[in-house]
């Protein structure tokens, strides 16, 4: 209790600091010193105390969209580089897009609904594996790693990508299907939303998206030290942040003529292509992973199960 304390001291600032940034006159964060003192930092403890084992220390945060994986795995790293003097490094899945380019051709060798970023098969696989690889070696060199802009579906130009010039203690790779594991191909079979009905009546971009879980991404998680998962409700609960995140996005980038905001309409069928493994995910990550952070229908922490200690 006394080290929480004192942790919580060390890094409110900044951490407050950081929340602020992140709210709009219409969307305040609330509980937030509850959710740093009583779920953060005792999940930066449990991370401190395993990345002192193995470094680099690669933990996989997991979470449907808008569950707030950006604003926790940014405390997270807060925390952990303040108080615990950890070299803490954060990517998403989403840096790793392929390029809009790379995604006009794959969806014309394969499936049109594969130009649209997000499902695995949508990411440079390669880039990610040999990031994972890079960064574990002893002999580690200085990297550039991407940045993605959804503002305008695209990567920012190189200037702009992250250089990664230390070897990190702890990695913190987060994403919606981060974890994710492949489904069986007779549930494949069934549509679960007007999407699938209407553009993969034959089940060729189903199938095509099931096989990376199965292969490439399997292998990339499996270099995973752990697996944390922010667990909503619900799919629609989803929709909803999403929602929320876009118009936040929207007042950020409302002065680019080149930005990709997108409508209510665009967000609720752009997140069609996540829902059959976001719902997979609700019935199945909780099983394997090594921390369930359970959030309630207010967009809060309500309780942290560990699983495996």
């Amino acid at each position: 209790m006394k080290l929480t304390v004192e942790c919580f001291d060390t890094v409110k600032k900044d951490c407050l600091n950081f929340i602020k940034s992140q709210e709009t006159k219409l969307d305040k964060f609330k509980n937030k010193e509850k959710m740093i003192r009583s779920f953060l930092i005792p999940l930066c403890f449990w991370i401190s105390k395993k990345a002192i084992k193995k470094r680099p220390y690669f933990v996989g945060l997991a979470g449907g969209q808008g569950t707030g994986k950006t604003t926790i795995s940014s405390l997270v790293k807060i925390i952990l580089s303040r108080y615990f003097k950890l070299k803490v490094f954060r990517i998403s899945i989403d840096d790793f897009y392929k390029t809009r380019k790379e995604r006009i051709n794959l969806s014309k060798r394969i499936h049109p609904i594969l130009l649209t970023r997000g499902v695995p098969g949508t990411h440079d696989i390669n880039m990610m594996l040999n990031f994972f690889r890079k960064t574990k070696s002893k002999n580690f060199k200085r990297l550039k790693l991407p940045i993605f802009n959804k503002a305008i579906d695209d990567r920012f130009n190189k200037k702009k990508w992250y250089d990664l010039k230390v070897r990190p203690d702890v990695v913190i790779f987060e994403g919606w299907c981060v974890g994710a594991k492949s489904e069986k191909n007779t549930t494949l079979k069934k549509t679960i939303n007007s999407l699938e009905k209407a553009k993969d009546q034959k089940q060729i971009w189903r199938k095509y998206v099931n096989q990376q879980l199965k292969s490439n991404y399997k292998k990339l998680y499996s270099q995973l030290n752990c697996l944390i998962y922010l667990k909503a409700k619900n799919f629609s609960l989803l929709q909803k942040w999403r929602l929320k995140q876009e118009s936040k996005l929207w007042e950020k980038n409302r002065n680019k003529s080149k930005s990709k905001i997108m409508s209510k309409e665009d967000v609720l069928s752009f997140m069609q292509t996540y829902q059959r493994i976001t719902q997979n995910m609700f019935k199945n990550t909780p099983k394997y992973a090594s921390i369930i952070l359970n959030l309630n229908s207010n967009h809060q922490i309500k309780s942290a199960v560990y699983k495996r200690i």
